[in-house]
Formats: structure tokens, C-alpha cells, sequence
């Protein structure tokens, strides 16, 4: 029974990563577009107090639903939400500011 519990509780652990990311509306800039292999690349906008935008921001790849890479372009900014699916972190929402 306890070695059921400690089970549940890693999978619940697993878990609470993606739902964070999921239920989280980021913000950034589109830096990359494969259209190809329906990747989206974004240059997350660090949140913070002032002085914060010095650093820190790195460019994070995302699966991308097709109709969703022809909705925007590099340079663009937006706001968006992503989950992550398999190991593979994806877009589930985009939106241009």
C-alpha cells in the first residue's frame, strides 16, 4: 500500500510542471518559424522589477498546431500559452500583443 502511494505521488509530481505551464499566459517574442518541422521558436520577456531585462532571456522551442505558424511572424510579440505534451512543450494558445 505505501509503495502505491509513493507511485502516486511521483506521478502526481511529474504532473504539476506541465499543468503550471498550462495554466500559465507567458509572454515574448517570436524569434524562429519551421514551418517544416512546426516549430516555433520565442524569446521569452523576463518578468521581473527594473534592471531585470538585462539577462536571463533565452530562446525556448515549441510544437506548434500548422495553423498556428502562419498566424505570425519573426519579431512579432505575443502572448501565449503552452502545455507540455509527450516530453515536447506546445503551443496551445497565441496571440499578438
Amino acid at each position: 500500500m505505501n509503495r502505491a502511494k509513493m507511485i502516486l505521488a511521483g506521478a502526481m509530481l511529474m504532473a504539476l510542471p506541465s499543468m503550471a505551464l498550462a495554466q500559465q499566459s507567458l509572454t515574448g517574442t517570436v524569434t524562429t518559424i519551421d514551418r517544416l518541422d512546426g516549430l516555433i521558436g520565442i524569446r521569452q520577456t523576463p518578468s521581473g522589477t527594473v534592471g531585470a531585462a538585462g539577462g536571463g532571456a533565452t530562446d525556448q522551442q515549441y510544437k506548434a498546431p500548422e495553423g498556428m505558424l502562419e498566424t505570425v511572424h519573426a519579431g512579432d510579440k505575443v502572448t501565449f500559452s503552452a502545455s507540455e505534451v509527450g516530453g515536447n512543450k506546445t503551443i496551445t494558445k497565441i496571440e499578438l500583443q
